[in-house]
């Protein structure tokens, strides 16, 4: 098992949008296609970060959501183009992580 660390940041202005954008849109599509999304949190400190955690049971399921999600007609024709209004995607960052013994996320 392992987690994924999604840090996001937003375009000016538009934090609460994204927001908004990735719980009412976003996040239910993606648990719809098995996804389970462990997290989701906004900067207290800075006003255009979001990070979320997603959680997969092995590479292999990661690959196969990976393509259910992003490779459907609903991300690419409908979820996707809305996207770059809000967020600066050049400055993603992607962390794998493992959880250590005992941590409470597993």
């Amino acid at each position: 098992m392992f987690f994924e660390l999604r840090e996001y940041r937003t375009k000016p202005g538009q934090r609460e949008a994204w927001v908004r954008f990735m719980e009412e849109v976003i996040i239910p599509f993606q648990v719809s296609k098995g996804m389970v999304v462990a997290g989701s949190f906004v900067s207290t400190e800075e006003d255009d970060l979001y990070v979320w955690i997603r959680r997969f049971d092995s590479e292999e399921q990661c690959e196969a959501l990976y393509q259910a999600v992003y490779q459907s007609d609903e991300w690419k024709n409908v979820i996707a183009p809305q996207i770059p209004a809000m967020m600066d995607r050049e400055r993603t960052v992607v962390r794998r992580l493992e959880a250590t013994p005992k941590s409470v996320l597993r």
